[in-house]
């Protein structure tokens, strides 16, 4: 299903029909404040699954993202951090960053990497905001597997085209952009940039 939600006032009937299908197991493609992503619920491991087979990759060797709604479901998936790394999240987020961190018990087995870490996003996009609000939890989030053709890594039509066998949904909530997010670690005390994307690093440090 192509389905279209205004990515400033998404329609309510519309999010249901989104969390409706992520709740039976669906896998869906999404807009953010960056690029498009790939997304199912964090708790449905057959989805996941699905998502590693249309990317080629091993789910044990497969680093997912968390998209939250907001900073309360951070704390609820991660070990307690100490203040200057809240301060930052606090001005980062909602936001085009991904924040790696201790994982919580909360983090499904399946998606914890070996160290034991997450990436937790908050983009600055309505729609997977209402989602994951709608949801109650977060979604597992990954981006859609790397072309030369930029245009259906942007154009959420060409993304149908090219992926309506392999997930439920594809939203089209306008064009996507082909910057990721910035990456930052902060497991080891001091933030490191680990993948420079959208984003100010260098203000949001300073």
């Amino acid at each position: 299903m192509l389905l279209e939600i205004h990515p400033d006032n998404p329609h309510k009937r519309n999010i249901d029909i989104v969390v409706d299908c992520l709740k039976k197991g669906g896998v869906i493609i999404y807009p953010t404040d960056t690029i498009y992503g790939l997304g199912c619920d964090i708790y449905n491991n057959e989805a996941i699954e699905r998502i590693c087979r249309i990317k080629n990759i091993n789910p044990k060797k497969a680093q997912f993202s968390f998209v939250c709604s907001d900073l309360s479901h951070i704390n609820d998936y991660t070990k307690s951090f100490d203040t200057p790394i809240f301060r930052l999240l606090k001005r980062a987020l909602p936001g085009p960053f991904t924040f790696i961190l201790e994982a919580s018990k909360q983090v499904p087995k399946m998606l914890k990497t070996k160290k034991d870490t997450v990436g937790i996003r908050v983009p600055d996009h309505n729609i997977c905001q209402e989602i994951v609000k709608a949801l109650g939890h977060p979604i597992m989030s990954t981006s859609l597997p790397m072309d030369a053709d930029v245009e259906y890594y942007t154009d959420p039509e060409i993304m149908y085209e090219v992926f309506q066998n392999d997930v439920d949904i594809v939203i089209d909530g306008g064009h996507g952009s082909i910057i990721p997010s910035t990456i930052i670690d902060c497991t080891e005390g001091s933030p490191e940039l680990i993948r420079e994307g959208a984003g100010d690093w260098e203000k949001l440090i300073g």
